[in-house]
């Protein structure tokens, strides 16, 4: 009867070996292929350049979906980080696109506006989804993701963030020197400026914010304040009951206290722009804005995604004082104790080609899907 349920399920549980033109590499400095957890895709081109890709598994299933759409004269950069379970990411990652393609083809342009509404839609889409399955899986209603979209176009630069994954861009300062800028606000209440917003939108609510063991959580169960998904948190008809002790709300919803709104931010490249790290948060949790911008101008292109991810677990190797050949060899599901999935996608801006408006081959990468191929994307 719910066939598409199952569906949606079961490739989950793919194996990663099957995810679409992911290749491992020789190099064992930046990583190698004795880290059975960790994919990349070194190099490729996209309309302004190229690009670097990889993602490693921490989780017992892989919560992180990804994607690099590329056609002549236009690029689009999907991370979805999804917490509670992948069906939300795995929703973004066959949705969301292919709303914005239609509206951006009825429009015949690319705007802030479209990226929004096929967020909107992508999110309509999904609570839609839960609806249907929610009375022989309630806990899918606890089940969300955050999302992370880049879209570059007639030079201009269009992101869109819901939760805590992060867009950064280097720039050269001055010959040589590279500064990180952070493009993107993360939607987490570990943030003053979020708790703040979450107090004064819901000022007659004393429990939106509680401190669990030294970390703040809207109502004590989750982070990021915004998100697609998570539809408890969102609609009192999803509300689960106390046989989900985690998800369980001890007073009735009143009204959402998570947004699924995209902050939106648009930045018209320069040359002083030399590209843009696109990652879910567990790149951040281990290196600042500024180590990942010097880690990509400092190190050849080829595979920089990678190095990236191996900079990172070595630092969560090195704070938890454990070998990183050790963690190499854990499993997924007991790898989560040490780092989360990692998804990070390095996108390099040739302003020649802009100049020229000379884009690369159409492409579709995705970091789950086992079927890809040209997207058609051309304005």
């Amino acid at each position: 009867m719910f066939s598409w349920l199952g569906r949606l399920v079961s490739s989950c549980l793919r194996p990663f070996s099957r995810y679409a033109r992911m290749n491992r590499d020789d190099d064992g400095s930046a990583g190698g292929d004795d880290d059975g957890l960790l994919w990349s895709r070194d190099l490729e081109k996209h309309s302004h350049g190229e690009f670097s890709f990889a993602m490693v598994q921490a989780n017992q299933v892989l919560e992180d979906q990804s994607q690099v759409e590329t056609g002549r004269s236009a690029t689009f950069v999907g991370v979805y980080d999804g917490h509670g379970g992948c069906e939300a990411a795995k929703y973004i990652s066959d949705h969301l696109f292919r709303h914005f393609l239609k509206l951006a083809k009825e429009t015949g342009t690319i705007s802030d506006e479209i990226i929004k509404s096929s967020v909107s839609e992508t999110e309509n889409g999904f609570l839609t989804l839960v609806r249907r399955a929610y009375t022989i899986r309630p806990d899918i209603a606890a089940i969300g993701s955050c999302c992370l979209v880049g879209v570059i176009w007639k030079g201009t630069l269009y992101a869109a963030n819901l939760g805590d994954s992060r867009a950064v861009i280097g720039y050269l300062d001055r010959p040589n020197k590279i500064v990180a800028e952070q493009l993107t606000r993360d939607h987490n209440a570990s943030l003053e400026e979020v708790r703040k917003e979450l107090k004064m939108s819901h000022p007659e609510d004393p429990q939106i914010l509680v401190l669990r063991q030294g970390v703040w959580r809207i109502k004590g169960i989750i982070q990021v304040s915004r998100s697609i998904g998570d539809a408890y948190l969102k609609r009192p008809e999803f509300a689960l009951d106390p046989t989900f002790p985690r998800f369980h709300l001890q007073e009735p919803l009143r009204r959402p206290v998570l947004r699924a709104d995209p902050a939106m931010f648009i930045r018209l490249l320069q040359p002083k722009d030399k590209f843009i790290i696109f990652a879910s948060d567990g790149l951040w949790e281990n290196l600042t804005n500024q180590e990942a911008v010097e880690i990509v101008h400092n190190n050849p292109r080829l595979g920089i995604a990678r190095r990236l991810i191996v900079s990172a677990l070595m630092k969560a190797a090195k704070t938890r004082k454990i070998p990183y050949n050790e963690i190499k060899k854990l499993n997924q599901g007991t790898r989560r104790q040490i780092h989360d999935d990692i998804t990070v996608v390095v996108l390099f801006i040739d302003h020649e080609m802009i100049q020229r408006k000379v884009g690369g081959p159409e492409l579709s990468i995705r970091g789950y899907t086992d079927t890809a191929g040209p997207s058609n994307f051309d304005f």
